[in-house]
């Protein structure tokens, strides 16, 4: 997820992690029923397939980064999810024009994070700004990442983790604001992130001690890193406090081009009684949309 920071401070959730979504359709406004975009004026979160299942699902901005918020605004509502992950407080005015929530929010940048502590000051200020936009609209998660190692042994890192991360947890309290500590792979994707393992970041949330500290779980990077997804989810989910989804290998869509059997992995995730937030990120090879809709039918459970 590298980020360009914008001068705000935040990292800009339209910005891709590796590449903004290739040849994305100009006129796809449509979705797998066929029927038009929605106005704001009738847009509402969990109108239709999502709606009867048990988990909230959601989706990541970046991969869909080629169609304008506005409009992929009204085409999340028509698919019945309830927000958009990986915003900043500059995109807060759109989704709340069409009744969405941000469901995770960008801060500091993945690579430079609180295991090194050469970044803490500026990781800190901007999860401090990042805690106090979501208070102000009541948005639940805020992003953090332990950044690359850089030479730096785990237990050292992890102690530098704790000490950065205890110091933004009471805000975070206070607040009602989680923050997540994404899980990434650094086998494919990101060499060098320490915080590539759940065994590792379930010890860092034991550690930092508090309600408002979680991990995300990110289903395509852990099965990359360990595999075990849902005997892992169901040893460790109270330590989980978001999900991602894609397909492996390739970070695409959640059919059967790929390994992960997505529904009775949502299904896991749901009889754990989990509340907070499952968002689709993957990139799309077909209609972005109509992919969209098939992942959501894929974890409707």
């Amino acid at each position: 997820m590298d980020h360009v920071v914008q001068a705000s401070g935040f990292d800009d959730g339209s910005v891709s992690r590796r590449r903004l979504l290739a040849g994305a359709a100009a006129g796809a406004a449509f979705l797998a029923t066929g029927r038009p975009a929605s106005t704001a004026d009738d847009a509402s979160p969990a109108k239709s397939s999502a709606a009867g299942g048990r988990l909230k699902q959601s989706v990541s901005r970046w991969c869909f980064g080629r169609i304008p918020l506005d409009r992929f605004c009204k085409e999340v509502n028509r698919l019945g999810l309830v927000g958009i992950d990986l915003l900043g407080p500059e995109s807060f005015p759109t989704l709340k024009k069409h009744g969405l929530v941000c469901t995770m929010t960008t801060s500091h940048r993945l690579a430079n994070g609180l295991c090194d502590p050469k970044f803490h000051d500026d990781c800190i200020t901007k999860i401090t700004a990042a805690i106090e936009a979501n208070a102000a609209e009541q948005f639940k998660n805020v992003a953090c990442f332990s950044g690359n190692a850089r030479g730096i042994d785990p237990k050292t890192g992890m102690a530098n983790c704790v000490r950065a991360l205890k110091e933004v947890t009471p805000l975070a309290e206070e607040k009602n604001v989680t923050l997540c500590m994404e899980l990434l792979n650094s086998k494919v994707d990101h060499a060098d992130y320490m915080c590539d393992n759940s065994k590792w970041g379930v010890e860092l949330v034991k550690q930092v001690g508090s309600d408002n500290f979680k991990l995300l779980y990110d289903i395509y990077h852990m099965q990359i890193m360990e595999g075990d997804v849902i005997r892992t989810i169901r040893a460790n989910h109270e330590y989980f406090g978001h999900y991602h989804t894609a397909g492996n290998p390739g970070r695409n869509e959640l059919d059967d081009s790929q390994e992960l059997n997505y529904t009775p992995i949502a299904k896991a995730v749901a009889d754990t009684g989990f509340d907070g937030y499952f968002a689709h990120e993957f990139v799309p090879t077909r209609d972005p949309l109509t992919s969209l809709a098939e992942a959501v039918e894929v974890c409707r459970v």
